[in-house]
């Protein structure tokens, strides 16, 4: 499940073929408006019929596996003043598509689409983390100036980042598209403006790397990410990156599989600041992250484990 120009699934998918796997790739957001057509039946067996796409057909009830990457969003980005009946249709697409595409039984999901959106809420990511062991900097989520002035000068130097996603989209007036990143905020630069909604505010760690750590079920794929130069969110500049595997400590092991085991999750991308004394700081899980702009051993890894479970399905 993700869209026409997602590489990351294509890594998977290039294994899958050479194993001679069957597999279907659909972007139900939009391939359900051009061409593809679905008839689930439910019944006391559970929900079977026919999923058509131009270029392949299966039974819903001999579905394995579901690799959920990136589909479109249903009915893309609909603006608001869409007619009744083209938000009535939306969210018919959302409930029945999606719905019916996440209610396989027996179906191994990575991730399970509802399991990825609840491991999405960065306040359920930072309470996990602290529960399972993993070291985390101190953070604020408020819509407090006077708290978040406090906060930011006892900390310094502080950090902000949104509570969710980081890209804006352009709006009717004509503002394009932004992307924000985390940076370093001054008390001095906090105004009643945060009052408008929650903003997230973190002590800023002292690294001397990054790391991206890539888990799939009990497998951890971790890449030392050094940067050309000072920029405290490496994912401004890909082209000043380096890549290097590295081992996962022992104790990291076993908190990266207690985190995945509270959302229920198969994958999940950890993001990790790394000290000078070799200690690393937990900053974020993405359930659906990226990973194919590590070195390319590391990513047919990745490729390879995700595709032996795809390939084996969940446990019967």
């Amino acid at each position: 499940m993700t869209s026409l120009d997602d590489v990351t699934s294509d890594l998977v998918l290039e294994e899958l073929y050479g194993r001679g796997v069957p597999v279907v790739r659909l972007d139900p957001g939009t391939d359900f408006t051009t061409g593809t057509a679905m008839a689930a039946h439910f019944d006391n067996e559970g929900p079977s019929g026919p999923l058509r796409t131009p270029s392949r057909h299966l039974d819903l009830s001999a579905v394995r596996s579901v690799y959920w990457r990136r589909p479109t969003p249903y009915g893309g980005a609909q603006p608001a003043t869409a007619s009744a009946e083209a938000r009535f249709v939306n969210s018919q697409a959302r409930a029945g598509y999606g719905g019916t595409l996440a209610a396989l039984p027996g179906a191994l999901y990575i991730n399970h689409p509802w399991r990825n959106r609840d491991a999405e809420y960065k306040p359920a990511q930072l309470a996990t983390a602290a529960h399972v062991g993993l070291d985390l900097p101190p953070t604020l989520i408020t819509n407090d100036p006077d708290a978040a002035k406090r906060f930011v000068a006892r900390h310094a130097p502080a950090v902000y980042k949104p509570v969710y996603a980081v890209h804006v989209s352009p709006d009717s007036a004509g503002a394009p598209a932004r992307t924000i990143w985390v940076r370093t905020v001054d008390p001095g630069e906090i105004d009643d403006g945060v009052a408008a909604c929650p903003h997230l505010f973190q002590a800023c760690v002292p690294k001397v790397a990054d790391v991206r750590l890539a888990a799939v079920g009990d497998q951890l794929f971790a890449t030392r990410i050094d940067i050309d130069g000072d920029h405290l969110d490496w994912r401004q500049d890909y082209n000043v990156l380096t890549y290097s595997p590295v081992e996962t400590p022992p104790a990291m092991r076993s908190a990266v599989r207690a985190y995945l085991d509270a959302f229920g999750l198969v994958f999940g991308a950890f993001d990790f600041a790394v000290r000078d004394d070799g200690r690393w700081i937990w900053l974020e899980t993405n359930p659906n992250g990226q990973w194919a702009f590590v070195d390319e051993p590391t990513c047919r890894a990745i490729a390879t484990a995700l595709a032996d479970h795809l390939q084996q399905g969940a446990a019967r």
